[in-house]
């Protein structure tokens, strides 16, 4: 199976300037995610796109290809994640690599490993599904069979349609959200459904004491404390 890694690092951000080029524990945050890509036994290709000269050749410099510069437009603070995908996409298909899949890593998840990347693609790959996402556990009291909405008349209802909650935590069916780490998607889903996920989501689970979206100062201090302390193999 041929799968494309795909790492989008802009050069804006407003909660941390630079943020893709900026220290974090002695490297760049961006440092992370490349390198365990390229350790990745199961990416065929790994390619960083960005619209920022000097994050593309810090990646050149970490050993990643970056072959196109991102338009612009989507690179500002209100550009989605799918459009970027599929420009990328398009530029590596245009210049004749074809590929089975594609694997979304975001450089704000830097404590994700190879073996998390190698681990969803064999997921993936064995289970036919059309994506596979890495995930946390949801704490209990956020279930959503515990949680309502408020909708238009001020009622609450429940997020589930349910008429009415489990009673009992013991009974409570495990539930998850996206951790963010990796996304591997097959490239016909891409097209079929217009997004990253498809029909038939599996989710691998991501430890919560190694998992961190890093997006605000706050998020950078707690990365920072978590190598000082060894998470990861960093």
């Amino acid at each position: 199976m041929r799968v494309l890694g795909i790492i989008p690092a802009r050069g804006g951000s407003k909660g941390i300037p630079r943020k893709n080029l900026k220290l974090l524990h002695g490297k760049a945050l961006l440092a992370y995610t490349t390198e365990s890509a390229l350790e990745s036994k199961r990416l065929s290709r790994v390619i960083l796109s960005t619209d920022d000269e000097e994050i593309a050749e810090t990646g050149r410099a970490l050993g990643v290809e970056v072959p196109f510069i991102r338009p612009s437009e989507l690179a500002n603070d209100t550009s989605p994640t799918f459009p970027v995908v599929m420009h990328a996409v398009r530029q590596m298909e245009n210049d004749g690599f074809l590929f089975d899949a594609i694997c979304l890593l975001q450089p704000t998840n830097p404590l994700r490993r190879a073996e998390d990347i190698d681990a969803c693609v064999e997921l993936f790959e064995t289970s036919g599904a059309d994506s596979v996402i890495s995930v946390l556990p949801v704490p209990h009291q956020y279930n959503p069979k515990w949680v309502y909405w408020r909708d238009a008349a001020g009622d609450m209802v429940l997020s589930t349609g349910e008429n009415s909650p489990v009673s009992r935590r013991q009974d409570l069916p495990p539930a998850f959200h996206r951790e963010g780490s990796v996304y591997v998607t097959r490239r016909a889903v891409l097209d079929s459904h217009g997004d990253l996920y498809g029909g038939k989501v599996l989710g691998y689970e991501i430890e919560p004491e190694r998992s961190v979206n890093v997006d605000t100062k706050e998020d950078w201090d707690q990365a920072e404390k978590m190598l000082t302390a060894g998470v990861g193999k960093f």
